[in-house]
């Protein structure tokens, strides 16, 4: 926050207040041209009844919004079509899109840094997108008469339509459609452990494929995705995120309540030669950057909530952001300290050590989250397929062509889980590839955007860090390539683990 006022003293605080407008109801158009009247005239002369008319129409106009031309397909999209969003949602949204399997991995990244850089750095890590985030929340709402409800619109806002398309369009992709990605392996694979773990010796002689566990996953992730828009799975996000808290928690407690193991060691690596360390701890950094997704979100989650002119979007938003990110706090830093995957550790060092049924609901647990986050990421990918039939047919999509979309979606990620089963595996460098959207981009979006006074703090606190974030992002890739390259990884495709 102190970063966040110290922008707001560098030539922007000082702007009028934000107009946001909610979304065109269905059936309704919007005159063009109508405007707001000054609020400085209000209550000035007589009461006549003109006047009284006059000053009920204004007030109405500041309680429902700002009249003015809107797209009406925004009524047909998943993302827009309820604006009934609160501060709770947006918490249960956030918390649901920035915690889960990702944060699970840190413990990989704390053998290279360390532990004093490996916690320096993952605090540093978690002011800076902190403070990313607010950019965002500001940013939603930041031109009058007109919001911002995906990532991709503020860019192309920012940076111009083809530049900001380009830019930002490959990695909230990925971060969407990878992650769904990503989550049916990691829940597909978790299932399969809970199976084993529950049946024991029982189940050994016929075991079902992983495969097979990933359709599973996969099909029940469909069956919850036709719930139609982003409010619909509030409660969705309540699971999500607090299952993600539990099996964390309990990753943790489980993990250091039981001895050290004699073959493990907690002592920073040693490296031979001066490259291995640099490149390992590229690596190390892009892990950390990867556990901090959730940043192309944040517009969409915003999209949802009503915003007058006495009550604009931006300050429940924020208020559920706090919120959510005080919880991700708390599990990410006692869950990164101990060394290897979180996960795996408990279940090669402990399986025996602790009692099966606490391990059981751990993985059980991992797969409710999994299933949870799969439709806050997926959402915007709907969203995306909707808005092409729309803007083709002129009509909102009805029940079964928005649910052959999703089932597309689900089956098509299938597809690529099976192909690419070691997609979970490249943390480092898909986090050097998308640190731009959470670290960088917002930066140079508020420059563009807000125009804050030359050579003043903010001015140069934008400045440095989204070039510093840039800059990150190339080192980061750079590593993660080396990792792969070092560890002798092969890219087994169509060959899942059996």
């Amino acid at each position: 926050m102190a970063m966040a006022m110290a922008v707001e003293g560098g030539g922007v605080g000082s702007e009028p207040e934000v107009v946001s407008i909610p979304a065109t109801p269905r059936g309704m158009s919007t005159p063009e041209g109508t405007t707001t009247p000054p609020a400085g005239r209000r209550g000035v002369g007589g009461t006549t009844p003109a006047r009284r008319m006059v000053e009920g129409l204004r007030g109405y106009l500041e309680e429902v919004g700002h009249l003015t031309r809107l797209n009406p397909q925004d009524a047909w999209l998943p993302i827009t079509e309820s604006r009934s969003g609160n501060a709770r949602y947006a918490a249960f949204h956030t918390l649901n899109a920035g915690l889960g399997f990702q944060a699970l991995l840190l413990p990989l990244a704390f053998p290279a840094l360390g532990w004093s850089w490996g916690i320096i750095s993952l605090t540093v890590a978690y002011f800076w997108q902190l403070y990313t985030l607010w950019i965002l929340v500001k940013l939603h709402e930041a031109v009058p008469g007109r919001r911002y409800n995906r990532y991709v619109e503020l860019a192309q806002a920012a940076f111009g339509e083809k530049l900001g398309m380009w830019l930002s369009l490959f990695p909230t992709i990925y971060l969407s459609a990878g992650s769904a990605t990503a989550l049916i392996l990691v829940g597909g694979e978790t299932m399969k452990l809970f199976y084993q773990i529950v049946c024991g010796p029982i189940c050994s002689p016929s075991p079902i494929s992983t495969i097979e566990w990933y359709l599973v996953f996969t099909s029940l992730a469909i069956v919850l995705s036709q719930l139609p828009n982003l409010n619909s799975i509030a409660g969705v996000s309540l699971i999500g995120g607090t299952t993600a808290i539990t099996y964390c928690t309990m990753s943790w407690v489980l993990s250091v309540s039981q001895p050290r193991p004699p073959t493990v060691s907690y002592e920073p690596l040693a490296y031979t030669s001066l490259g291995s360390s640099l490149f390992s701890t590229l690596n190390a950094l892009g892990i950390i950057a990867f556990a901090f997704r959730g940043h192309n979100l944040a517009l969409e989650i915003q999209a949802t909530m009503p915003s007058t002119f006495k009550h604009p979007g931006h300050v429940p938003m924020w208020r559920g952001a706090k919120v959510a990110y005080a919880l991700i706090a708390v599990c990410l830093f006692p869950v990164a300290m101990p060394q290897g995957g979180m996960l795996t550790a408990l279940y090669a060092f402990h399986s025996h050590d602790i009692p099966r049924g606490l391990l059981a609901a751990t993985f059980l647990l991992v797969v409710f989250n999994c299933l949870s986050s799969f439709q806050i990421y997926s959402m915007p990918v709907f969203d995306s397929f909707e808005a092409a039939y729309t803007g083709r047919t002129n009509r909102p999509c009805s029940v079964w062509v928005r649910s052959g979309f999703r089932v597309f979606y689900g089956f098509v990620s299938l597809f690529i889980s099976v192909a690419l089963p070691f997609l979970s595996s490249l943390a480092g460098l898909l986090g050097g590839l998308t640190l731009p959207v959470t670290f960088a981009y917002p930066c140079f979006m508020w420059i563009c955007i807000k125009k804050p006074e030359r050579f003043s703090s903010g001015w140069y606190l934008n400045w440095g860090l989204g070039l510093l974030g840039t800059a990150f992002s190339l080192a980061l890739c750079v590593g993660g390539v080396w990792s792969i390259i070092s560890s002798g990884m092969k890219f087994k495709f169509f060959k899942p683990p059996s």
